[in-house]
């Protein structure tokens, strides 16, 4: 599903200052597969996110997804229709219910109709188990089910991909791990390929394969 091959990205730090985030980095990703980015902070992984996720276009090298250079997306298509992303930090509305915050992927532009978009919110609030939550604002939520909160509004629109970024870093260890197994659990069931960015070798030990990033570079593969 995701081909990476060669890729390079630099950043300019001033004048004559050159910092390269990623260095020839090269990785497949099979349909369906629950891969693991591991890295310390400055080993690329974020700008491996960013570039994954549509929002930098500035690099070297080649990022197919699907067989298709993800450069030749129309770049609201693929951010609405292909991607959908977990952020370590939830980012929910306050003023929006659960509900609301879950449907806010496909309130704009995508082509689904209001009873269409009924049945899925209500699939995907069972599946995160959060129905009797469904008219609860987020600051009514503890931390484990804000960020299902959060995998509910990644997944609403049937993404090819999913990108999570640190999914479980503000959960204590017991809620991650629930939070890790729904995750794995979804991914079964919707068939949506996952890369899960982590610092922590614990959360990349259960997924399918992991990925060891250092400068920039895969220093492992397995």
């Amino acid at each position: 599903m995701i081909k990476v091959e060669n890729l390079t990205k630099k950043y300019k730090m001033g004048k004559n200052n050159e910092v390269i985030a990623l260095d020839g980095l090269s990785f497949e990703v099979k349909d369906s597969e629950v891969l693991a980015i591991i890295g310390t902070s400055g080993s690329g992984k974020s700008t491996l996110l960013n570039i994954l996720g549509g929002l930098d276009f500035q690099y070297k090298g080649k990022v197919e997804i699907d067989q298709k250079e993800i450069k030749k997306y129309d770049q609201d298509y693929y951010r609405r229709e292909i991607v959908g992303t977990i952020f370590q930090q939830f980012y929910l509305i306050p003023k929006l219910t659960v509900e609301e915050n879950i449907l806010l992927p496909i309130t704009f532009g995508h082509q689904l109709t209001k009873d269409a978009s009924k049945e899925r919110l209500d699939y995907i609030l069972e599946k995160v188990g959060l129905k009797d939550r469904r008219k609860h604002k987020p600051s009514e939520l503890s931390g484990g089910q804000a960020q299902r909160v959060a995998i509910a509004r990644a997944l609403i629109a049937k993404p090819r991909l999913l990108l999570a970024d640190e999914p479980t870093g503000n959960l204590d260890s017991k809620t991650g791990e629930e939070i890790l197994d729904l995750m794995k659990q979804l991914n079964k069931e919707e068939k949506t390929t996952m890369i899960i960015v982590t610092h922590d070798s614990s959360v990349a030990n259960k997924t399918d394969r992991k990925i060891i990033l250092k400068d920039g570079k895969n220093v492992e593969n397995n």
